[in-house]
């Protein structure tokens, strides 16, 4: 179990705020962290791991992790960290990046194994694609069997078809080792696939948490579904507007009229609305 109570003073994506969380987190969870950029829920990751300090209480399976006259260093605190950037070392090859961490062989070669990466052991870094160096941060990871896992947007910078590999992954390692993970995503799919609990920040608070269905579905029954994506053009055919939003990999058009078309700045942010909609889905 951990118990967190912790207060910062940060600069957030809107100005100064204040980061005060409440939590417990069960052990074995997969712990979602949401929001929209600047919300808390990087320095919210970097405080559980001890890389910056905070007010407050953190207690992890009855061990005091921080308190008013305690700061646990990193390295004692028995986590594996999974970076954005992989964090790899380019001069060793990917089971020595493992074995720097932990000299257990076996461990090591049974990570590359689940990950499929026992080919590539004698491999530099800087020969392998993002994907397989993801995997080997996630592997150098596990490699001390930490109570806990933490992952700072470990996939955003992959393409889809390796994002829903790499998320396989990670759900698998997740279940063998008995791991209790938090993970920081802006992907609403990848939360979905991966996590069984969603803790939502905004400007430093918890605003809503629940199992991903509670948090991420907004459509129940026959009401309207929404879509956010970015403005891409606004284009004038005729007596009509037509707005071109990004939605994720896909390109939408929707009509607008002259006044909603004026209402709107490219690049900006939006929210694509349908009054009546009978979602289908097809194979492709």
């Amino acid at each position: 179990m951990i118990e967190l109570a912790i207060r910062k003073r940060l600069q957030g994506s809107v100005g100064a705020m204040e980061l005060d969380v409440s939590l417990g987190i069960k052990e074995h969870d997969f712990v979602a962290l949401a929001g929209q950029s600047g919300s808390g829920k990087t320095t919210l990751l970097r405080i559980l791991a001890g890389l910056e300090s905070a007010t407050g209480r953190i207690l992890v399976s009855g061990e005091e992790w921080l308190g008013s006259k305690i700061f646990l260093p990193p390295q004692k605190r028995g986590i594996g960290f999974v970076f954005q950037d992989y964090a790899l070392f380019d001069n060793m090859s990917v089971e020595e990046n493992l074995l720097y961490v932990n000299r257990d062989k076996a461990l090591a070669t049974h990570l590359l194994g689940l990950t499929e990466l026992s080919e590539l052991k004698e491999r530099l870094p800087n020969t392998l694609s993002g994907g397989q160096k993801q995997r080997v941060s996630l592997c150098r990871a596990l490699m001390k069997r930490p109570k806990l896992l933490l992952m700072d947007e470990p996939l955003s910078a992959l393409d889809p078809a390796m994002r829903t590999k790499l998320q396989h992954d990670i759900l698998t390692l997740h279940k063998e080792f008995g791991t209790t993970t938090i993970m920081v995503s802006h992907d609403p799919s990848e939360i979905y696939r991966l996590a069984n609990r969603v803790v939502m920040l905004n400007h430093g608070k918890i605003v809503q948490e629940g199992t991903p269905k509670q948090v991420l579905l907004k459509t129940q029954g026959s009401q309207k579904f929404s879509l956010t994506g970015e403005l891409l053009d606004i284009i004038k055919a005729d007596i009509i507007h037509i707005a071109v939003v990004a939605i994720g990999q896909q390109i939408v058009e929707v009509v607008l009229d002259e006044a909603e078309a004026e209402s709107f700045v490219i690049g900006q942010s939006v929210q694509v609305n349908t009054k009546a909609f009978a979602p289908s889905i097809s194979a492709l």
